[in-house]
């Protein structure tokens, strides 16, 4: 009984913190324009300064300053008019490798994917509702579908070394669920057929982002990001896959003519 106790102890407070969680993004994506983009801006610098405290530990200062930062970059690319302002996305990620450290290239480079991420996320959302539902829910459904496939079937771990119970099954079981969900967009007249091709791409660059932040929490000795989420951790542990996926997205746009989902009626 004691048992049962301690391991179901969080449960209430987990599941708060994810009603509140649903709540607020669904409201936020519905609403959109600045609402959306603060919402967006605080939850990438809660993740600079995360980033930072787990790969430089001991230093209170520097993880809370880069978060500043961060914002500041964030809010600067997104709302200053001029062509270069995108350029500020890399700034934090090249603050985190000058300052003091451990695993600074990967520090670095998952610094710069937040900040692409963030900015992603607000573009996306200013394109319509479906582009980023759709991103959204191939991610969600790709985590559930993964995780159920592959606690189910078993099999070749997929990357034992750092990510020790994500599975191949649970893998390819999340690409599978990322075209089914993109199959009904597409039968809704939401999103063209080509959109099919795309999704298996998108969710395994979630599955990267899943893995990439586990990394870096296996490097820097903790199970969570932080605690800053009452039962579920950090923010880095809630949109780490999102975060993967977004930049595919983003890095894609700047080479193709994505067929991303547009909005109902247009």
């Amino acid at each position: 009984m004691t048992g049962d106790t301690g391991r179901w102890g969080d449960l209430r407070k987990r599941v708060i913190s994810a009603i509140v969680m649903v709540a607020v993004g669904a409201a936020e994506i519905w609403l959109g324009g600045m609402s959306f983009a603060v919402l967006v801006t605080v939850l990438s610098a809660a993740m600079i300064w995360e980033l930072s405290a787990m790969t430089s530990p001991g230093r209170r200062n520097t993880p809370l300053g880069l978060a500043m930062f961060a914002g500041l970059c964030l809010a600067g690319a997104l709302w200053l008019d001029d062509p270069l302002a995108p350029a500020l996305l890399i700034l934090p990620g090249l603050a985190l490798a000058l300052t003091p450290r451990r695993d600074r290239r990967i520090s670095t480079a998952y610094g710069v994917a937040v900040m692409v991420a963030g900015f992603g996320l607000v573009a996306l959302r200013d394109q319509g509702t479906p582009a980023i539902l759709w991103l959204i829910m191939v991610v969600i459904v790709s985590d559930v579908a993964g995780y159920f496939v592959g606690r189910i079937m078993g099999g070749p771990k997929f990357w034992p070394a750092i990510s020790p119970k994500k599975t191949w099954s649970g893998t390819v079981a999340g690409w599978i669920g990322a075209v089914a969900l993109t199959a009904v967009f597409v039968g809704m007249g939401l999103a063209p057929a080509s959109l099919l091709l795309l999704a298996p791409l998108v969710s395994f660059a979630g599955q990267l982002g899943d893995i990439a932040e586990s990394w870096i929490k296996r490097r820097s000795g903790v199970k969570d990001s932080s605690h800053l989420i009452p039962g579920h951790g950090g923010v880095m542990d809630r949109f780490d896959a999102l975060t993967g996926a977004v930049v595919v997205v983003m890095v894609l746009g700047l080479m193709l003519d994505l067929p991303l989902p547009g909005p109902v009626g247009g």
